[in-house]
């Protein structure tokens, strides 16, 4: 499976919810490959607690490698390489999660044929040795998104085949939510964009669900300690939420998953582990469980329409 992880700007989540559920499926025993295609901020190492892999990848990473300046892009097995204290030590029947990042200096660039070849190649390669391939693009309409669209054409032929994904990733605000929604549906969005690149529409509006971060929990001790007026404001404000995003074609039945306001991810990007919440008991069960939901629900037909 292929899937692309899509933002319609930067501090949405995309990067660290993108990179627990990586670890999600690789801890429920798939093979994943994380290819860090944010190119104006390639951030996936830090995430996974790999900071002597940025300057590794330099003249290594995926933006040299998709511009014809190293052969091979720069592997990374997280399992051995992460400076993590849990995840150090790989889980009995856990499969293998690698990053492939990108350069620290890399930054944006418009792509041509050339890298288009070669983005098409690296994924049929991948494909052969991994059960899930997450790609993390730049925020908003990127270069980085016309060369996933592209390379996925039917056009093309070579990766339409293989099952694909689409996650849109945005905060919980109004703001946010109409910026997802112009993403993915706008003029210059995901779905036009893929029309005029070979896409059919419904095809391609069926491979793609959002993905609220950072949505506070009403119900939680921290939201019941709040005044009577306060309590009464994030409520409706809750509900005006929940009727802008349906009108916009964002409602439930096209949430995959809501990850919860997690303090931890307020003060560091990071992997959430099953320690960090019984343990140190510095993260929240429900943000555990909400990206074990992402990660069940990603390859479960019944929440993509039995595609």
């Amino acid at each position: 499976m292929l899937v692309f992880a899509a933002s319609d700007k930067g501090g949405t989540g995309r990067s660290v919810t993108s990179a627990n559920l990586a670890y999600h499926r690789a801890l429920d025993g798939d093979d994943v490959c994380y290819l860090d295609f944010d190119f104006g901020s390639p951030t996936a190492a830090a995430v996974f607690d790999l900071p002597d892999v940025l300057a590794e990848a330099e003249g290594r990473g995926l933006h040299s490698y998709l511009r014809g300046r190293t052969s091979e892009p720069l592997r990374v097995d997280v399992w051995n390489r992460t400076g993590h204290p849990v995840l150090r030590y790989r889980p009995a029947g856990s499969g293998r999660l690698v990053l492939l990042p990108g350069d620290r200096t890399g930054g944006e660039f418009v792509t041509d044929g050339e890298n288009l070849d070669r983005c098409i190649d690296l994924i049929l390669r991948l494909r052969r040795e991994f059960d899930i391939i997450i790609v993390d693009l730049s925020a908003g309409r990127s270069y980085a998104m016309d060369l996933a669209l592209a390379a996925t054409s039917p056009d093309k032929g070579a990766l339409a085949r293989i099952k694909t994904r689409w996650l849109v990733y945005h905060r919980w605000t109004g703001q946010h939510v109409m910026a997802a929604a112009e993403l993915v549906v706008g003029k210059q969005g995901i779905v036009r964009a893929g029309i005029e690149m070979g896409h059919q529409e419904a095809s391609l509006v069926a491979q793609i669900r959002f993905v609220r971060a950072a949505v506070p929990d009403l119900q939680s001790p921290l939201w019941s300690q709040v005044r009577p007026e306060q309590s009464v404001w994030t409520y409706e404000l809750d509900r005006q939420l929940e009727e802008s995003a349906a009108g916009l074609g964002m409602g439930r039945t096209r949430v995959l998953a809501s990850i919860p306001l997690e303090p931890v991810l307020l003060w560091r990007e990071q992997l959430i582990t099953y320690e960090d919440v019984v343990d140190s008991r510095v993260a929240n069960m429900e943000t555990w469980q909400a990206m074990g939901e992402l990660a069940e629900r990603l390859t479960d037909d019944k929440y993509w329409g039995q595609l």
